[in-house]
């Protein structure tokens, strides 16, 4: 096996051995060279309008290191080991490196069809390379230079099936961490909901910390990187509903390109935790292609140090009566600093579609920086279309009145904080306002990020439940009467 290679000294004969090491069909070959001559000709930032606030240069690609295939080693993370055993009985797959190192579906998922397997089991298999030969070519690698980087360089992936007709009540959890060696992981995912289906995925991102003193860790000058480029298809009738906690810690990069085309009357919602990584650059398109079709994006940055957030969000509504909403807020401390790009096009077809666009952001100090750019297309009449963008510091009265009822200054930022956030988490499944609010607790508190069942996040469940519970009152009333 080859040794790692920069991203900086990438050529088409590292591409060819990962073709051959994952014997990769004759289609295969040819869309990955394709997509690196796409690659190299490309800048970092294909829009002239958002160039001058990328800060996708940060990423020094001398720096990122690229095995030729799967990793040599697949050895479970010691700081991951808690949460790995709580994920045993649980239907799970899990991702060391580019290695997938563990895989469970329950009996009875497996008898309806569920598939949950890399991608290149899938695309070995013929029932499924269908499904993964379409995703891949769905992308466009003219459209961003790390989309074309993916597609020509991909070394590991996930492959997620839930036929037609069948609905998942537990969790799919999909667990990645970076190796400990401080290569990089280029990984192409695949979600396929059939017609009348019904799934809930978790994703869940961790990496090692670099130069904790262990012989396999990374490095301190290292940039170990998670690019990701995710397709979902989801069908006529049915429900997906995505929770991504992205956990990395601040040594790595994480950048991430997702589709989701929404068949008619299917419903898409995608709950974004993002706290982790020292670069998270995010390219995420909804495409609304059947009548009825609709999709609720959520997302939470939370951000210190010198973190960057460079987030785009896209709504394209192509039938009638769809509809969108995208919500993105950020908290930003020290000199962290996001970059919200929102985009709602209605085409000329979609009469009677109904969208909403809003990126807010609350900076807790001053060297903190947010920049918003909401925008909308419309090309056609009989829709309903908004947008909105705010940056701003806390309001100075509101932490001196928080004060005057006997909290600290950090507990009236927090109190403050959750109140920013409250709108936003109404709208999220119990389990998931928990892990946010634990997340953000840990990242306040200087706490090492990650989510396990235990009593102490049992306990934020508890509080959730019983936070938003808006019928309680009612429910007693007539038990009383």
């Amino acid at each position: 096996m080859s040794t790692l290679q920069k991203l900086s000294e990438l050529d088409e004969s590292h591409i060819e051995e990962i073709s051959a090491q994952g014997r990769d069909p004759q289609w295969l070959q040819e869309y990955r060279r394709s997509s690196f001559e796409t690659y190299g000709r490309l800048p970092l930032e294909t829009s002239p309008l958002y160039n001058k606030y990328t800060d996708a240069r940060r990423l020094d690609p001398a720096q990122v290191l690229l095995p030729p295939g799967m990793s040599a080693s697949d050895a479970e993370p010691e700081f991951l080991g808690r949460r790995i055993a709580e994920l045993k009985d649980e239907t799970s797959i899990i991702q060391v490196g580019t290695r997938i190192v563990r895989t469970n579906i329950p009996d009875d998922a497996a008898a309806k069809g569920v598939v949950i397997s890399s991608i290149y089991d899938a695309l070995n298999d013929s029932s499924n390379e269908p499904a993964v030969r379409a995703a891949l070519e769905s992308s466009d690698s003219e459209g961003d230079k790390f989309t074309a980087l993916n597609n020509a360089a991909f070394n590991s992936g996930v492959f997620i099936h839930v036929p037609d007709g069948v609905q998942i009540d537990k969790p799919i959890y999909a667990l990645v961490c970076l190796p400990q060696d401080g290569s990089s992981v280029i990984s192409r995912n695949v979600i396929a909901m059939g017609d009348s289906a019904k799934a809930t995925i978790a994703q869940e991102m961790y990496s090692p910390k670099p130069g904790d003193g262990s012989a396999s860790s990374p490095a301190a000058a290292l940039q170990p990187s998670y690019m990701e480029m995710l397709n979902t298809t989801v069908g006529a009738n049915s429900r997906l509903d995505v929770t991504t906690l992205q956990m990395f810690d601040q040594s790595a990069v994480n950048f991430s390109t997702r589709l989701t085309d929404i068949s008619q009357d299917a419903q898409v919602n995608w709950y974004s935790g993002l706290f982790g990584a020292q670069l998270s650059r995010y390219r995420i398109d909804y495409f609304l292609r059947g009548s009825g079709a609709s999709t609720n994006d959520s997302e939470v940055v939370f951000g210190n140090a010198d973190q960057s957030f460079d987030i785009q969000t896209e709504v394209n509504h192509e039938a009638p009566s769809t509809e969108g909403r995208v919500v993105e807020k950020s908290i930003l401390r020290d000199k962290s600093k996001s970059l919200f790009k929102g985009m709602i096009r209605i085409k000329e077809n979609a009469a009677k579609s109904n969208s909403f666009l809003s990126g807010r952001s609350i900076l807790l100090d001053p060297d903190a920086k947010s920049d918003a750019i909401p925008g909308l297309e419309i090309l056609t009449n009989d829709v309903k279309a908004t947008h909105s963008a705010s940056v701003a510091q806390i309001d100075e009265e509101q932490i001196f009145y928080l004060q005057s009822r006997c909290l600290s200054k950090e507990e009236a930022e927090r109190t403050i904080v959750e109140g920013f956030l409250e709108p936003l988490s109404r709208r999220m499944s119990y389990q998931v306002r928990a892990w946010i609010a634990y997340l953000i607790e840990s990242k306040w508190e200087g706490r090492e990020l990650g989510i396990n069942t235990d009593e102490e996040l049992a306990k934020f469940v508890e509080v959730e439940e019983t936070r938003y519970n808006e019928d309680a009152e009612i429910e007693q009333h007539y038990k009383y009467r």
